[in-house]
């Protein structure tokens, strides 16, 4: 078959896959159970041959990682019920490596709990699953860090950083880096920390398991080196905030990549970005790499080669060098037919490829795609929902008061609720992202998409501060907690009201971790715009939470001290009277309205005592309060049943305060 008439049957057969039946309208919304447990899909990965596809979801009823051939046969099924997954991926076709983490007590720490991260090995041959670093004693807490696999000899090896027990003795939290034979077991120490404390190192593994380059950051005055494997230095610099590291080798092997962000935020050729620069591992002078692209994030093949590039913006194309590779990364992104579609793995052929869509009508698809066969494979959805029960969302560009330009994602009640209704005039809620440097998108958002079935529009808006606009439309955040980043969440829901859209009499706010803080200074901070407000995870005092909660994290931290001042906006000062001025717990008397906290007990990110505290205030000022302790549960709502809790609670919280429409 020639090549044109291979891709028309191509592009046939896959726009036929992705225009997935209409299932039949449901009566009532679906149950909030449908969208607050962990999703029926959660991961997927290939191995290197595309011969095998790993999936941790849900299976008769029970959450499992299971292994499928290439023809989607069924060959492995293990039970991974309470596993708090992070991470999924392949050694070959030997063995899948399953990234968790468990929370743990600490003794002789500031903070008295931490997130310990641990890698699983699953053998395809039937031998027993092992832990990395199960069978060395003097290791402890786990991995700290994974810098990917290679395949040598016929073997499979990983590379894991590992703090060791004398280390820890010492007060040393430093990994060393350590290799794993996948297969053996056996271990073997690659390359050591740096012996002198407040210095972090960071490494690149080549294709052949060698340290290709390395690196070293100064905490306490930013400072930084690149060296390679002889040691030889190829570029230093400094930056305060520490905005520096590795990102790998260039296509060829021949040169490391690197990026470092302009201390002001503005570059010298367009407003503020990460610089990327290449410089040859023989030694040479940097040149900048790629300086006409803002790039969000890239590709690397096992020997962390960049293959491609996705460019730095909410909705950026994906570029692979592979001329190729390139094609058909666009072929299946124009047969997406305008949902969003993320690649998530690929073959090394690149002719097997993992991805999901997701938009209006897609509860988060996920599909096998062979190029070889021109055949792509639905595997389910990730939440279990008619087309018509998904919300239709779109973004909304408003400008700022100070002029500003930016937007939000607007997630309307789905069809199966409005019943031909018009949409005008719907009761709201402001769902604001965490981070904060973070993004919203024309996705299925889970949290959105369950006050949307109640009748509410959803807004999340991309307010200065967050990622994915550039460096500079993120620095701009910098010192604007609670003053523009604030009013920037208010202005686009002035642009929905000015539209028509939404009733600005029935509003409330919603967010967690920093849309935590942004949720309860909309109340505290700001007044007369929300009927009520919910927090999980929140941060209610930036005192305690730059002081206690960061600076005192096991020993003083300059370097993520300083960031934080930087991005809070409060001098260089921890005393300095700003961070109380921004604070919500600071404004109890100004609040108006009911305030639902939810936290869980063993957040290692957010101190729980931040929601304590919050709740404890209000409740001696006479305010409504009302506080939800999840117990077990992280920063991350890692758990189906307490994530599900969190759900029921804040929905039943403003269908209270804010009554939706009912639909009839």
């Amino acid at each position: 078959m020639g090549r044109r008439m291979w891709i028309k049957h191509f592009i046939a057969f896959l726009a036929l896959a992705l225009g997935a039946v209409s299932l039949p309208t449901q009566a009532a919304p679906p149950p909030l159970s449908i969208y607050g447990q962990l999703p029926i899909i959660e991961a997927m990965a290939l191995s290197p041959s595309g011969d095998h596809v790993a999936i941790v979801g849900m299976a008769k009823g029970e959450r499992r990682l299971l292994v499928f051939d290439k023809r989607l046969k069924l060959i492995k099924a293990i039970a991974i019920t309470r596993t708090k997954l992070r991470g999924l991926a392949w050694a070959g076709d030997q063995a899948v490596l399953v990234t968790y983490s468990n929370t743990v007590g600490l003794t002789g720490f500031t903070t008295k709990k931490a997130e310990v991260t641990s890698v699983i090995v699953v053998p395809m041959d039937g031998g027993k699953l092992w832990r990395v670093f199960a069978n060395r004693p003097g290791i402890t807490g786990g991995v700290t860090g994974s810098y990917g696999v290679i395949q040598r000899g016929g073997h499979w090896f990983g590379y894991f950083g590992g703090i060791t027990r004398m280390a820890n003795v010492a007060g040393v939290l430093e990994p060393d880096l350590f290799e794993v034979d996948l297969q053996s077991q056996d271990v073997r120490e690659v390359a050591r920390r740096s012996p002198h404390p407040g210095h972090d190192i960071d490494w690149l593994i080549d294709n052949q398991g060698a340290v290709g380059a390395w690196s070293e950051l100064i905490r306490d005055s930013g400072d930084w080196t690149i060296r390679n494997a002889e040691r030889r230095v190829l570029a230093t610099g400094s930056n305060d905030l520490g905005q520096f590291h590795l990102v790998g080798f260039s296509p060829d092997g021949a040169a490391v990549i690197y990026a470092v962000r302009d201390k002001t935020g503005v570059s010298d050729k367009k407003g503020g970005q990460d610089r990327w620069f290449s410089v040859p591992l023989a030694g040479g002078t940097p040149q900048p790499y790629l300086d006409d692209t803002q790039i969000i994030s890239y590709f690397e093949d096992h020997g962390h080669r960049l293959l491609g590039v996705i460019s730095n913006e909410v909705n950026g194309d994906g570029h692979f060098f592979d001329a190729r590779n390139d094609q058909i990364y666009k072929n299946i992104q124009k047969l997406s037919r305008g949902k969003r579609m993320n690649l998530l793995d690929y073959s090394d052929s690149f002719t097997q490829l993992a991805v999901t869509t997701e938009g209006s009508g897609d509860p988060v698809s996920w599909w096998l795609i062979d190029m070889q066969s021109g055949s792509a494979r639905s595997l389910g959805t990730s939440y279990d929902l008619a087309d018509t029960d998904v919300g239709p969302m779109r973004m909304v560009p408003y400008t700022a008061a100070d002029g500003q330009k930016m937007e939000g994602v607007l997630t309307l009640p789905p069809t199966a609720f409005l019943a031909g209704r018009d949409v005008k005039a719907l009761p709201a809620v402001v769902l604001v992202h965490g981070g904060p440097a973070a993004h919203d998108v024309a996705g299925f958002d889970w949290m959105a998409q369950a006050f949307a079935s109640r009748g509410y529009a959803v807004f999340q808006p991309n307010f200065r501060g967050s990622t994915g606009y550039g460096t500079a439309f993120e620095l701009a955040g910098h010192g604007q907690w609670g003053r523009k980043m604030q009013t920037d969440i208010s202005d686009g829901l002035a642009e929905l009201v000015r539209q028509g859209t939404v009733d600005p009499g029935r509003v409330c706010i919603v967010g967690a971790s920093y849309g935590g803080y942004a949720a309860l200074a909309g109340v505290s901070l700001q007044q007369g715009i929300y009927r009520c407000a919910v927090s999980y995870a929140g941060i209610s005092d930036l005192k305690r939470y730059v002081y206690f909660d960061k600076a005192e994290n096991s020993q003083y931290d300059p370097l993520l001290t300083r960031e934080l001042i930087a991005e809070i906006g409060a001098g260089h000062d921890l005393n300095d009277h700003d961070l109380q001025a921004v604070s919500p717990i600071s404004a109890i008397d100004k609040v108006r309205v009911p305030i639902l906290l939810i936290h869980g007990s063993d957040d290692t990110v957010v101190d729980y005592a931040q929601s304590r505290n919050m709740a404890e205030a209000l409740r001696k000022a006479g305010k409504q309060v009302e506080f939800v302790s999840l117990p077990g549960e992280d920063h991350w709502l890692s758990n189906s049943d307490t994530r599900a809790a969190m759900l029921q609670a804040e929905v039943d919280f403003v269908l209270k305060y804010n009554p939706a429409d009912t639909g009839k």
